[in-house]
């Protein structure tokens, strides 16, 4: 583009014309370059194609609506595929819930190309200071002002992987930011971490955290909604809800619960892989009956103690 406006340039000079930017910059020469860059994945000077950048771009897979939704959730491991590595290949008790077990190609790409899961969520990021300025008028101490000898077993709090403060009550702090995430004054997808061991409370909110929803459970007795410690967090007057909703579908759509409701009625949360580190998970109701059992003190049968709940 640049040769052809200077040659188109020299031509007006030379014959005593006017100049013309319209006439002198040809109306194909951008958009056949992204055409290209589109369609091949190849980013540069297309007479440079081996200097430029590949697999920038690629053409979205349009055959179904669930092939379109299986390319949109595409991951890529970036290792050679000739290689006989085995343990790139294999399922990771971390990805239980973020990677689909089942679908990856078949043959050299097995296990390097894998798909998120149905329900799994990648963050987009939410400011961190309006937080910051909650847990301070919690009695957070901040970095600057903190004196080790003097409160030598606080806890540190991280927010973002930046050291903000201190604590002396970490159990109250962290009751109250988990109690302001379940009634959606904090967003859903910022992750709470608390580590009793190495006295720390991390807290994510930034980009690119891949996380699945799980239901609730009740951890202490709610004067305000009537649930009790150990129950879910999913009530029957959601379900009949959600259930009359699907019957009977309201004008405004402002007044649909749906799956936004019920994360800000808090019978949904997501948790991302670190959270899940440090999080008691049910993998089915009757875990949780058995769990009350337990608490209350009553003897479990013998077909619950050993036997397939799933």
């Amino acid at each position: 583009m640049h040769s052809e406006l200077a040659n188109y340039l020299r031509r007006c000079v030379e014959g005593n014309r006017h100049f013309n930017l319209a006439v002198g910059i040809k109306p194909g020469t951008l958009s056949n370059g992204l055409k290209y860059s589109l369609a091949t994945g190849n980013w540069g000077d297309q007479k440079k194609a081996m200097s430029s950048t590949a697999g920038v771009s690629q053409v979205l897979n349009r055959y179904t609506f669930a092939s379109t939704l299986s390319h949109l959730r595409r991951t890529n491991t970036p290792i050679g595929r000739d290689g006989k590595l085995a343990k790139p290949r294999q399922l990771h008790n971390t990805h239980w819930g973020l990677v689909c077990p089942a679908e990856t190609p078949e043959g050299q790409a097995c296990g390097l190309v894998k798909n998120l899961s149905l329900m799994c969520y990648v963050s987009v990021g939410s400011p961190a200071e309006p937080l910051i300025d909650f847990m301070i008028n919690r009695g957070m101490e901040v970095i600057e002002e903190y004196e080790p000898l003097r409160y030598p077993h606080a806890t540190k709090i991280f927010v973002n992987g930046t050291w903000v403060g201190v604590h002396q009550d970490p159990k109250h702090l962290v009751d109250q930011v988990f109690d302001t995430r379940r009634k959606s004054y904090l967003q859903y997808e910022v992750s709470l971490i608390r580590e009793i061991r190495d006295q720390e409370f991390k807290i994510f909110s930034d980009a690119g955290r891949v996380m699945r929803p799980v239901f609730t459970v009740q951890q202490k007795n709610d004067p305000e909604t009537g649930l009790e410690k150990g129950q879910l967090g999913l009530t029957k007057d959601l379900v009949n809800k959600l259930a009359q909703e699907q019957a009977d579908p309201p004008d405004d759509p402002e007044l649909k619960m749906g799956w936004e409701g019920l994360i800000k009625a808090g019978a949904i949360e997501y948790l991302d892989a670190e959270e899940e580190e440090t999080s008691m998970i049910c993998m089915t109701p009757e875990d949780l009956e058995l769990y009350r059992l337990q608490k209350a003190g009553l003897s479990v049968d013998d077909d619950h103690e050993g036997g397939d709940l799933n």
